[in-house]
């Protein structure tokens, strides 16, 4: 049996439990790790929430790092005490766990668990949008909304260090300074100005080559109006509600536009997408091009105000619980 904080239906930070939860042995190609740092992110929250369907019964969180404890038949990948970290795997909230050894990775050496837990699942999102579903060139401009945001500081740094020209969009005066610390040219707060019309005005007229919205619903339609012709709108998130395009003849209006949402899960279907991404994300930490803020810290008991304060969105940074 494990600490865990579960989930047996749908709702508020206050439907996750603390509850000994069944630990089984690690079978044929598993290890089983015991956490040391726990990532917090909003895909958690959708699934909590039931806005991502998940079947209930289950363990909250889909990120973590850990020492591994002993590993099933047929593991020639890790061997106890080797420090790991992974994503995507829901059931991270838990003192320990046991997962598919193909899906983890090893920590390298000069980086701390902390760390790696704290951008492991952000970094990787940063990594597939800007170098896969949009390959940034140097000279491009880029729209990043919710700069100050986890994902959003590790996207800025690493954009602006690919060459690009990035602004970025915050939800308060507090966050429009430690955007521009984290590679933004411009700042805009959405809140009170007008964030298409000054995108416009930044561009002389001509628009942003791609837009990265994980704010959702809020910003959506507008960031149709900060691209340029056959510009392309990529949706990843849905932290102030879910984007829907009745008609898709606005794409055509507003200048032959193209819209993804893509998700990690297609990025990282095989080991070798996931170590040619993290290969390049703990390359980019380590050389400094990215730093990794981790502005608060929880018990794992106390997941529940991790949640409050994420949707919130009073946070800057990751998120850790910490067992």
């Amino acid at each position: 049996m494990t600490r865990a904080l579960v989930v047996r239906q749908s709702g508020g930070p206050e439907v996750m439990q603390l509850e000994d939860w069944p630990l089984a042995s690690p079978g044929e190609g598993q290890i089983a790790i015991r956490q040391t740092a726990i990532g917090v992110n909003f895909v958690d929250t959708y699934q909590r929430s039931g806005l991502y369907a998940v079947p209930t019964p289950f363990v909250a969180g889909n990120e973590g790092a850990g020492i591994v404890t002993a590993i099933g038949g047929g593991v020639t990948l890790f061997r106890p005490g080797d420090r790991v970290v992974y994503q995507g795997q829901t059931g991270s909230y838990a003192d320990e766990r046991v997962l598919d050894a193909e899906r983890v990775v090893a920590i390298p050496d000069g980086i701390d668990d902390r760390t790696a837990a704290a951008v492991m699942l952000k970094g990787l999102t940063a990594y597939f949008l800007l170098f896969k579903t949009w390959a940034i060139e140097p000279g491009q401009t880029i729209l990043w909304h919710a700069a100050a945001g986890g994902v959003g500081q590790i996207a800025t740094q690493w954009a602006k260090a690919l060459g690009a020209r990035v602004i970025g969009t915050v939800g308060s005066a507090e966050k429009m300074a430690l955007a521009e610390q984290n590679g933004c040219d411009a700042v805009i707060n959405y809140t009170t100005e007008d964030f298409a019309a000054r995108v416009r005005d930044l561009t002389g007229g001509k628009g942003v080559d791609v837009v990265y919205d994980g704010v959702g619903k809020a910003t959506f339609e507008k960031s149709l109006d900060c691209l340029r012709p056959r510009g392309l709108m990529v949706s990843f998130g849905n932290a102030s509600g879910v984007v829907a395009i009745p008609d898709l003849t606005v794409l055509s209006r507003k200048g032959s536009l193209y819209v993804t949402r893509p998700t990690s899960t297609h990025y990282f279907a095989s080991r070798e997408a996931l170590l040619e991404g993290t290969g390049a994300l703990f390359d980019a930490v380590a050389q400094g091009a990215i730093g990794v803020a981790i502005s608060q810290t929880f018990p794992l008991v106390e997941a529940a105000r991790a949640h409050e304060a994420l949707e919130a969105r009073t946070t800057t940074g990751s998120i850790l619980l910490l067992p």
